[in-house]
């Protein structure tokens, strides 16, 4: 399994739990529970991205796999918008546009 480097799943998780807040909620309503109220991405790797949500008081852990293995840091950011965007898909959000 490709492990990323600890610098650089640092500063994904930074960017998405200050940036992205919503967008990891979308993603833990679609892929762990539509009753998530919170939600923060906890790490990632080569196979996948981990989330961890709550519902009311209860903790919930949340593995959501990539479309296929990766290994370089520019594939995590595409693998996290093909997420999101089938997150919006299966909530029936409308997708915001993608830099």
């Amino acid at each position: 399994m490709p492990i990323f480097e600890a610098d650089v799943v640092t500063a994904v998780l930074k960017h998405m739990n200050d940036d992205h807040n919503d967008d990891n909620l979308l993603i833990a309503r679609a892929f762990g529970h539509p009753d998530a109220d919170s939600a923060t991405m906890t790490g990632l790797d080569g196979l996948g991205g981990f989330w961890g949500y709550t519902i009311g008081d209860d903790a919930h852990e949340l593995g959501v796999p990539w479309s296929g293995p990766i290994s370089a840091r520019p594939e995590i950011r595409r693998e996290i918008v093909v997420l999101y965007d089938a997150a919006c898909a299966r909530l029936g959000v409308e997708p915001r546009p993608h830099a």
